[in-house]
């Protein structure tokens, strides 16, 4: 892609309103920008790296076994008024009608509606377990939206359901997920720290969130160190070793605010091991038995030819927080730098050139060409502007290396450089081999 072609509106200076460096850093880049209160279009370059997030999480779902299906944003109230939770969800549901009069919704998520999918289709033990998940727009009518998306009202969700037929069964189910978000998170570059947490309007009686840390979180975080150093490439993908796993995290004390005992912190955690700071919630899971599935009916026959209810789990991503969150935990004195799997691109070539003199544009074009063709994703900035500005730039949107082409670069031989490192020169084949990393 060249520069002069990418729809990408840059502000030089800060928003007003943008208080935290992931929304200041969206709106100066031309990722998003807000439409109503919490609602935002996405543009090219923030979407670009929104659904390279949304395929890692995709990936990682598939990998434990879980099924993607789609299902709508509008739903019916009936199913949320059998369950219970259409008056007691409160004022974040907005609410409709359509045009004779029924009354809808716009999802805020979705337990009722996969349970009305799964009682419809599956009746006996011999089809479980089951994990269905869909990534699709949610809705909460946030009284204060703030902090970009962040805390929106319109944000994309992963929200995956599990289905099993005891409780030691559905645990097994809530062990994968807890593993598969661990992988998730680790390949966006985030080392997230699972804690114990409420499950608020969701319910049930098992709940994580997965948090990382940022100066800007919303949650107060008291850790122990020891939990930070716990390695996930360790555990296989069996049942034996994933409840190890989830052993392993939750005997070391972790907990945000709402869960933190003062008493309780000071036996289990030693001074100089105690960790006190903020963080960003970044996923939820919820295991919650047959909350949904009592009131709803939702039976299957076991083996005996008995009727049961279904065991349920909900486990949810926010996909379009987490652009703002790798952010956050990325961004460093003016420099946004992405990890390499979410980069918009692979790589961008800085010439310098004036409208008299395009030679290094010229040669630009042609390592352009040579990357393009080993699939290497690829911004050349043909923009006429001072290095100075082209570098600010580039610091700005963030995208991990650069190739610049100036008086240092001879030849095959170019000047290429990581940002936050110092730069080298290295011939185009070495160049490619590193990119292909």
């Amino acid at each position: 892609m060249y520069l002069s072609q990418l729809f990408i509106p840059l502000i030089k200076n800060l928003p007003t309103e943008a208080k935290i460096k992931s929304h200041q850093l969206m709106i100066r880049t031309g990722m998003i920008k807000q439409s109503s209160s919490g609602i935002y279009s996405w543009l090219p370059l923030g979407f670009k790296v929104m659904k390279k997030i949304e395929q890692i999480v995709r990936e990682e779902q598939n990998h434990i076994g879980a099924q993607e299906m789609l299902m709508p944003t509008i739903q019916s109230s009936e199913i949320w008024k059998e369950s219970g939770r259409y008056d007691d969800y409160g004022d974040e549901m907005l609410r409709i009608k359509d045009r004779q009069g029924r009354e809808m919704l716009y999802g805020p998520t979705n337990e009722e509606l996969i349970t009305d999918v799964f009682r419809s289709s599956v009746k006996s033990y011999k089809s479980l377990p089951q994990i269905l998940y869909h990534i699709q727009w949610k809705f909460r009518d946030e009284i204060r939206p703030r902090f970009g998306v962040m805390r929106c009202k319109e944000f994309y969700m992963k929200d995956a359901y599990s289905f099993d037929i005891s409780d030691e069964d559905a645990k097994k189910s809530y062990n994968k997920m807890f593993y598969s978000y661990l992988k998730t998170f680790s390949r966006i570059g985030l080392k997230a720290i699972p804690m114990s947490a409420a499950t608020g309007p969701i319910g049930g009686d098992l709940s994580h969130e997965f948090i990382i840390l940022a100066d800007t979180g919303e949650s107060k975080i008291f850790a122990d160190k020891k939990i930070f150093d716990i390695d996930i490439n360790k555990y296989k993908f069996d049942d034996a070793s994933l409840t190890r796993m989830r052993n392993d995290f939750t005997n070391i004390y972790a907990a945000t605010d709402e869960k933190y005992n003062k008493d309780e912190f000071n036996n289990k955690v030693s001074k100089d091991n105690q960790v006190i700071t903020k963080g960003i919630e970044v996923g939820h899971i919820f295991y919650f038995g047959d909350k949904y599935s009592k009131p709803m009916n939702c039976f299957i026959d076991d083996k005996n030819g008995k009727k049961i209810t279904v065991k349920m789990g909900s486990y949810g991503i926010g996909v379009s927080r987490l652009v703002a969150a790798v952010i956050e935990a990325n961004y460093n004195n003016d420099v946004m730098k992405w990890p390499k799997t979410i980069s918009p691109f692979d790589v961008v070539i800085i010439p310098s050139f004036t409208k008299n003199n395009t030679e290094n544009l010229r040669k630009a074009e042609k390592v352009y060409l040579e990357l393009k063709k080993q699939n290497i994703d690829v911004l050349l900035d043909d923009v006429d502007e001072n290095m100075s500005n082209k570098f600010k730039k580039h610091d700005l949107i963030g995208v991990p290396f650069q190739i610049i082409i100036g008086s240092k670069s001879e030849g095959d031989n170019l000047e290429f450089k990581e940002l936050n490192s110092t730069s080298e020169i290295l011939s185009l084949s070495n160049i490619k081999s590193k990119l292909r990393i």
